[in-house]
């Protein structure tokens, strides 16, 4: 037996990881607003990679843990 359950919407089977792809980026959107008000923005000379990188870390964090 496999130790994940997959989501099922109506007769379709979701991947265990698009549902971790979709909680990270609600994590993400949420911060998203506390890291402007810190001045994220600013630390680094391309945010846009710096915040893919932050998305991608917390992804990786939710699919390890759980």
């Amino acid at each position: 037996m496999h130790s994940f359950s997959e989501l099922i919407v109506g007769d379709v089977l979701i991947a265990p990881f698009i549902v971790y792809a979709l909680t990270a980026l609600a994590i993400f959107l949420a911060l998203r607003p506390i890291l402007r008000v810190c001045g994220f923005d600013k630390l680094f000379s391309n945010p846009a990679v710096a915040e893919l990188s932050l998305y991608v870390t917390i992804l990786g964090l939710l699919t390890v843990a759980l």
